[in-house]
């Protein structure tokens, strides 16, 4: 089978390569071309896009690069028309995904989505447009199945790939040292994987390390930066930065300080204490207030449907309240065993790896059905 896939940021890039494994486990025949990045790039040579080039947060960021992504949607539907796939798998990015579909459905093209659009989060009726161009949607978050039963869609959940990527991961035992990092406990800082995102977050992150001076602070770097880049935002603190190391980097610390996404829920599952902080464009930030609908923004809350971790946004996310949870989570014995707590009932709702797998084996089955 011909697979055509389009992952458009780095959560996309992980789980689209874990799916790509499964696919090829399934299928021995199976050809890929894919929008994504590097870690799809050991999967297959066949890239037609990198992620890095499409990945724009928030609704100042869209229209700033409007001409950009234009240009990307009408590069993708020119390529998609000459390749014609058995599958179209969309993964997440609603944003330019749906649009894809859209296109896809209408020159008969099979669409698959796996990660579903945040549509239970705003402007739900979004599901009747979902439902008209999406052959096969497969959730990974618990709740979604009963969202999508109310709208009358039926949806495969398939459990979610964080736990697949986890599973799979091995641990480097010798991390510490081969980091040069000393016996003092780590704060981890994930200040995120685009660039409005670091240059907002990491700034306020770096200045607990004057608060916490018992602990020593390392970054995770994004892959599509390099180490230099981040030591603008370091004000010459010694605070290194490890690149395609974020789960060894988590087992080994004692807290971390999170931007709101996929890595709070991977934070969560690998038992790190964690504040959550998120930092937009003012306007951005004003327009998602007027058309959000939920309580929470991190994984980890909307999972759990309660506070499981702060979440400090906007113009929380200060030097003041950052400081005063995370020394609740360091020093507070109480206060950091309740997180604990919290995070082993989430394993309980998040259930057993294998995400991967069964959206392949479904991907391929609704496939051979519909021949």
């Amino acid at each position: 089978m011909k697979y055509y896939i389009i992952a458009g940021e780095a959560s996309g890039d992980l789980h689209g390569s874990n799916l790509m494994k499964a696919l090829k486990d399934d299928d021995s025949n199976a050809e890929f071309r894919f929008w994504g990045g590097d870690l799809m790039l050991h999967e297959s040579e066949n890239i037609r896009k990198h992620y890095k080039e499409m990945a724009f947060m928030g609704f100042v960021e869209v229209v700033v690069n409007l001409r950009k992504i234009l240009s990307n949607l009408s590069d993708c539907k020119h390529d998609l028309l000459e390749n014609r796939p058995d599958a179209l798998i969309l993964v997440d990015f609603p944003g330019f995904n749906l649009k894809i579909a859209e296109f896809a459905k209408r020159n008969g093209i099979k669409v698959y989505y796996y990660i579903s659009p945040k549509v239970w989060a705003w402007n739900q009726k979004r599901v009747l447009k979902i439902k008209k161009v999406v052959d096969h949607m497969f959730c990974i978050l618990p709740f979604e199945v009963s969202f999508y039963d109310k709208w009358g869609m039926k949806v495969d959940y398939v459990g979610n790939p964080l736990l697949d990527a986890i599973s799979n991961y091995s641990f480097n035992t010798d991390f510490k040292s081969q980091n040069n990092l000393d016996d003092r406990p780590i704060v981890a800082l994930l200040p995120g994987s685009r660039k409005q995102e670091i240059e907002r977050l990491l700034p306020e992150m770096i200045k607990m390390i004057d608060h916490f001076p018992e602990n020593q602070f390392v970054i995770a770097g994004a892959p599509t930066f390099t180490a230099d880049y981040y030591d603008q935002y370091k004000h010459g603190a010694n605070v290194p930065v490890v690149f395609n190391q974020t789960y060894d980097l988590l087992k080994n610390s004692e807290a971390a300080i999170v931007a709101s996404g996929t890595a709070t829920l991977e934070t969560a599952l690998l038992n790190v204490p964690q504040v959550v902080v998120y930092k937009g464009n003012p306007l951005s930030i004003a327009i998602a207030k007027l058309l959000v609908k939920i309580k929470y923004i991190s994984l980890v809350n909307l999972i759990a449907e309660k506070t499981v971790v702060k979440e400090l946004i906007q113009d929380d996310c200060n030097e003041k309240a950052l400081n005063a949870e995370l020394d609740l989570i360091l020093n507070d014995v109480t206060y950091r065993s309740k997180m604990l707590q919290n995070y082993a009932e989430l394993h309980s709702l998040m259930g057993e790896p294998g995400a991967s797998e069964r959206t392949a084996k479904l991907i391929i089955d609704y496939l051979e059905m519909d021949q």
